[in-house]
């Protein structure tokens, strides 16, 4: 290795050091100064000297610099090879016992209001779960904007993953009492797909359900499979009933 591209030059070398890992020249590469690296960064590749980006305390990309660099090279031809390293994305997912497919990363959050709210609405309709980066002091803020925007939704806070006080916190949007929580450190938050509305079965009108979603070219699977998905309703007891009133 030639080159180490570095989010931080000190937290690098103290790490390549406490590793043993003998390393050359190390360069301060951050989100601020990434686009003014980049023809340097061309020249030493065309030079074929071999380079490496290491971001701090993440995955490099991943709400972390890179991407334009990235970009750049890759359509420059030169050889880009990933290496798997921390990540709170999957590890939060991995811990959270909220679905973790699909799944929507959105980065950190905008700081205004307006925006945040912007976010959360764009993804509202989505039956994915929602990950994001968010700042201790903007958590509460942030919880509370998601209630309005999307209602309640299961939720966890998932605090200093993989350091001595990681913590996840768990419940619904709008019931977590955030006086009880320790707002220090790191936060991934997750926040679950829509809740499927329960169905009253009991007082179910079945007339109106298949007038709703009766369509002609669907055979009784395929339309019990339907109605299934849209009411949450089992398929099997939706197919026994269409064949039982056809």
């Amino acid at each position: 290795m030639d080159l180490i591209l570095a989010e931080d030059t000190r937290s690098a070398k103290k790490l390549l050091s406490a590793l043993n890992i003998p390393f050359p020249r190390i360069v301060s590469f951050f989100e601020h100064n990434e686009e003014d690296k980049l023809g340097q960064i061309e020249s030493y590749l065309q030079e074929g000297k071999e380079i490496a980006l290491l971001s701090e305390a993440g995955t490099p990309l991943l709400a972390d610099p890179g991407f334009q660099l990235v970009r750049t090279l890759r359509q420059k031809g030169a050889t880009i090879i990933p290496i798997p390293g921390p990540s709170a994305i999957t590890a939060a997912l991995m811990a959270a016992g909220i679905a973790p497919l699909p799944f929507t990363f959105l980065g950190f959050l905008p700081r205004k209001t307006g925006e945040i709210e912007a976010v959360f609405r764009e993804f509202k309709q989505l039956k994915s779960t929602l990950v994001f980066f968010e700042r201790k002091n903007r958590v509460a803020k942030t919880l509370n904007l998601a209630l309005k925007v999307l209602g309640k939704r299961e939720v966890c806070l998932a605090r200093e993953i993989s350091k001595i006080h990681e913590e996840f916190i768990y419940g619904i949007l709008g019931e977590i009492d955030l006086d009880k929580i320790t707002l220090k450190g790191e936060f991934t938050i997750l926040i679950g797909p829509p809740l499927e509305d329960k169905v009253d079965k009991k007082n179910l009108n079945w007339k109106e359900v298949l007038e709703k979603y009766r369509e002609k070219d669907l055979k009784p699977k395929q339309l019990a499979q339907k109605i299934a998905k849209e009411t949450g309703l089992s398929p099997k007891e939706v197919y026994t009933f269409l064949i039982k009133n056809e």
